[in-house]
């Protein structure tokens, strides 16, 4: 086996003839881009997007993108397209067809086939004056002067161009839709990154018993509510069940640092007032990152100044946010 001798060059070679390529193409943007992307904005149908080779994976990750976005798209195989595939396409629908070279084969066939359906046809294209371009109602510039391959051959610049317009496409429909953070959760529920977006204070506190005493309590009453609800604290409420305080395995540790005798001392006595709280309607990334800012393992859930239950640390590592 031949050993390259300068991987490192090689690999750092690709990485910046790709990243040139895509720094080209930003100049392609022009009004033809914007006209597609109004269009698709006002289309009554589905964007069907269709490539073969490389092109059809492109096609099919560009295809995924809009439509956890907000897009609704179809990947048709150009290859399969010809074989009955093409059945797909209806009368209010938008075809992308993917294509370096815009002049192969495959699509010199069906580029035909889909102008008879009467649909309008984007050209995703490096070869602008292509079969494929000269056919097409709009024209999206994938400019791939050369590949990275040291043979010019294998599609790695023009895949890497093709892929980033695809992206540039989607972040427009994205944003001229309004498309927001709770839209992105409704299609991204699963996972962290789901739960980042929907999961609140709410979903998480009832599983938990409230553990709470009032603030004349005794210190072992307040340290058997915090043993018997395992969650490392306890709220502390005056006699209009209105949180005042918070008593933390801290404030124990600290206290018996400071008193040598506790008889007489109550749970006022060693709470730490004004606890950090959240309320339930808020998102538990939001609880995290409240946590991580004050250093603490556990927020107060509170709503009109009455304690509701408690947010640990380890729910939200359950729940797989850290």
């Amino acid at each position: 086996m031949k050993l390259v001798k300068n991987i490192q060059s090689t690999a750092k070679k690709v990485l910046q003839e790709e990243a040139n390529a895509i720094l080209k193409i930003v100049s392609t943007i022009d009004s033809s881009f914007e006209s597609c992307v109004n269009h698709l904005l006002n289309a009554k149908g589905r964007f069907v997007i269709t490539g073969i080779g490389k092109s059809a994976i492109i096609a099919q990750k560009i295809v995924a993108t809009l439509n956890s976005t907000g897009t609704p798209a179809l990947f048709m195989h150009a290859a399969d397209a010809i074989h009955g595939d093409l059945g797909m396409i209806q009368a209010d629908d938008t075809v992308m067809c993917i294509s370096k070279s815009g002049d192969t084969p495959e699509i010199k066939i069906l580029v035909p086939l889909i102008k008879r359906t009467g649909v309008k046809l984007i050209a995703m294209v490096s070869n602008t004056n292509s079969y494929l371009g000269k056919n097409a109602d709009f024209i999206l510039h994938a400019l791939a002067e050369k590949e990275a391959d040291i043979l010019n051959l294998a599609p790695t610049t023009s895949t890497t161009v093709a892929l980033a317009l695809g992206d540039a496409l989607a972040v427009c429909l994205l944003e001229c839709r309004g498309f927001n953070s709770q839209d992105f959760a409704k299609y991204h529920p699963g996972g962290a990154l789901g739960k980042k977006l929907y999961l609140k204070v709410s979903d998480i506190y009832p599983n938990h018993e409230l553990p709470l005493v009032f603030e004349d309590a005794s210190i072992k009453d307040a340290f058997l509510e915090i043993s018997s609800k395992r969650l490392g604290a306890t709220a502390v409420v005056n006699q209009n069940n209105q949180i005042i305080g918070i008593i933390t395995d801290g404030d124990v540790r600290r206290m018996l640092n400071v008193h040598d005798n506790l008889t007489g001392l109550t749970a006022k006595d060693i709470m730490t007032a004004s606890p950090k709280s959240i309320h339930p309607d808020a998102f538990a990334v939001e609880a995290l990152q409240l946590m991580q800012q004050k250093s603490i393992t556990q927020l107060v859930v509170v709503e009109n100044n009455k304690p509701l239950g408690f947010v640990h640390i380890h729910d939200l590592l359950k729940e797989g946010l850290v």
